[in-house]
């Protein structure tokens, strides 16, 4: 077994009745990592999780966390303990105080004082909720109970955090929020695994990325190969011209791979394979045919089209 792997499973399934939620499922997650996982509902990525967790147990395979193999009979606590687990449906007393809340959750953990109130103090200047200590959890916004949640998962100290959808409906400011909580945590050296719908959140924070279909791990492999895999390079051109004029130049221009129309900018979003030479020739051709360029900027197929792109390919 590899010690260098925070989180590694060998021939991972499980079964309910008939249906395989989780198929063979070989991951490796190094340490440090924020390792993202992706894939539609009913793809296995909560029962993965949970099993990561050890709430849930296998019906085959094996788990090993940071090289130490996860018992299925639950005798190995302190391994569990290096674990934080954020589900996306875990409930909050709202009849508490925020304090008083990770305060009961520090003390099953056997976090003791002095230490345990330092700890408190912490998290709460983490998740930036100090000015909250005393409120009701009921009074909080759904960003700011997210973040105690968040701040109840990683109470004591572990070293792997799983987090189940953990910005599932948050607007974008509460979204940005989390996310610098985590780059923060990342930063101290904790290794993530994440799963999210919003998958630009995950390109931002993701070093790796796996991705799954009907149980199965598809893909699983570092963000920036699967960029440059998968992700066709893009140049987005406008004009201060009619468009026709554009797309008649750019038929009998090299290492153009089709284009689409942005009506509303008088612009066009333009597939191009060659490198930054090329692109500084088609440019440079561009003005030297008289065309009025106002804008033009190389960028890349973010994950989402890179995601529907390879389900595209699963399906056919």
């Amino acid at each position: 077994m590899e010690p260098e792997y925070a989180i590694a499973t060998y021939q991972l399934t499980k079964q309910y009745d008939r249906h395989i939620a989780v198929n063979q499922v070989e991951l490796q997650v190094e340490s440090g990592e924020v390792y993202g996982l992706i894939g539609p509902n009913g793809a296995g990525k909560t029962t993965l999780i949970r099993m990561l967790a050890a709430t849930e147990e296998p019906t085959t395979g094996e788990i090993y966390i940071c090289g130490e193999k996860l018992l299925r009979d639950g005798n190995n606590p302190r391994l569990k303990q290096r674990l934080g687990y954020l589900p996306d449906d875990f409930p909050l007393y709202d009849d508490l105080t925020v304090w008083d809340y990770l305060d009961y959750f520090a003390r099953l953990y056997h976090l003791k004082q002095p230490h345990r109130r330092y700890r408190l103090n912490e998290v709460l200047e983490l998740v930036q909720l100090t000015a909250k200590r005393h409120s009701l959890i009921s009074t909080l916004s759904r960003g700011m109970k997210q973040r105690l949640s968040l701040a109840r998962t990683i109470i004591h100290e572990p070293m792997i955090l799983l987090l189940d959808e953990p910005v599932s409906g948050l607007d974008s400011i509460a979204r940005m929020q989390f996310r610098e909580i985590i780059k923060t945590l990342q930063s101290a050296g904790m290794t993530i695994l994440i799963s999210s719908h919003v998958l630009s959140d995950l390109a931002e924070l993701c070093t790796s990325v796996g991705i799954m279909e009907l149980g199965y791990l598809v893909e699983s492999t570092s963000l920036k190969e699967l960029y440059q895999r998968l992700s066709r390079q893009q140049i987005i051109i406008s004009t201060l011209d009619k468009l026709e004029k554009l797309e008649s130049f750019l038929k009998n221009a090299p290492y153009i791979d089709g284009w689409d129309r942005i009506p509303e900018q008088n612009s066009l979003k333009v597939g191009f394979s060659g490198g930054n030479e090329e692109s500084a020739a088609l440019l440079r051709s561009l003005i030297n045919a008289g065309i009025p360029i106002s804008e033009f900027h190389c960028t890349q197929e973010d994950l989402e089209t890179i995601f529907l792109k390879l389900g595209h390919q699963q399906a056919s």
